[in-house]
């Protein structure tokens, strides 16, 4: 494939990850090929490995931005005394961030089976810290009586996964706002987990 014109100049680190995330999303990190990722980046192949080593570094370095700046955005956060204003924070913030990233959040759930063990396990470590923001929250709440749950990592787990799933179907053009979206969501996470 020729590379076209003044694409030489253009191409950097930034614009391989954005195409490979597109890519990604729409066809499955195991359907994309390295070709397709510079074909959509207007370069030949070969010119790819001047910026990444191979297509399983770049799954894990998308990966690893995604949950990067997910621990970043949420420690910017105010810390709440109150463990119900601090879980009803997080509920609001953790569909309002994914819900502005539908490529990476699918990219950073649904592809971790293919990551090499070496990979999968620093990808794992980082969401463990997010994920034990949750716990610590629920814990915390436990302590003050506010927040009844058998087991705070299996409430953490069923929590999360009920808030990431509304990127699956909530859709700017749909009949209820995020903001509609987030009020519902936190009532029901505050019914899940109140004592």
């Amino acid at each position: 494939m020729a590379r076209t014109a003044g694409s030489h100049s253009a191409l950097t680190a930034p614009r391989i990850r954005e195409a490979a995330l597109s890519l990604f999303a729409r066809h499955g990190y195991a359907a994309v090929s390295m070709r397709q990722i510079a074909a959509e980046v207007g370069v030949q192949a070969g010119a790819l490995y001047n910026y990444i080593p191979d297509k399983q570094t770049l799954l894990a370095d998308l990966m690893r931005a995604h949950l990067d700046d997910l621990l970043e955005a949420r420690a910017a956060l105010p810390l709440r005394a109150d463990p119900m204003q601090a879980l009803e924070d997080f509920t609001r913030f953790h569909i309002r961030f994914h819900a502005e990233r539908p490529d990476a959040v699918f990219i950073a759930y649904m592809e971790l089976r293919n990551l090499e063990p070496d990979n999968f396990a620093q990808i794992e470590a980082l969401r463990r810290r997010y994920e034990d923001t949750l716990t610590a929250i629920l814990v915390d709440g436990q302590g003050t009586g506010a927040v009844a749950v058998a087991d705070p990592r299996i409430a953490t787990m069923a929590i999360i996964a009920m808030l990431t799933g509304v990127n699956t179907w909530f859709r700017q053009t749909g009949r209820l706002s995020l903001d509609e979206i987030e009020d519902i969501y936190w009532g029901m996470t505050r019914r899940l987990v109140a004592a």
